[in-house]
């Protein structure tokens, strides 16, 4: 169990169109200019937009692997700690992040192919 930060950063090869961005002490994650996570390698932690509903869920039946980050609009991001989570869900996860951001064709055209 847990994702390695290189693990983390090559699942999101499988994502079209994926954007890395260097922050101050972050990696901020964005689909066409659009942001839908961040990774701290220093904490080895993962933000993910989620909807308020979802976040609301995971925090509270696993607290210890997730963390409320902050809501915006109907968004509610998530902190995930990458050592505490397995790969495929947090794949699952990721991808439900990009999918609130990506345009609807981009969206459409991944998961047709």
């Amino acid at each position: 169990m847990g994702v390695s930060i290189g693990e983390f950063l090559k699942m999101l090869d499988e994502l079209p169109e994926v954007e890395q961005g260097d922050g101050d002490s972050w990696i901020s994650l964005k689909v066409r200019g659009k942001g839908f996570g961040y990774l701290w390698e220093k904490t080895a932690t993962v933000g993910l937009k989620a909807t308020i509903e979802e976040q609301i869920a995971m925090v509270a039946e696993r607290p210890e692997v997730f963390e409320v980050q902050f809501t915006a609009g109907r968004f509610g991001w998530v902190v995930v700690h990458l050592g505490k989570i397995d790969s495929e869900e947090l794949f699952e996860l990721v991808t439900e992040a990009w999918c609130l951001t990506a345009p609807r064709q981009l969206v459409d055209a991944h998961e047709a192919g």
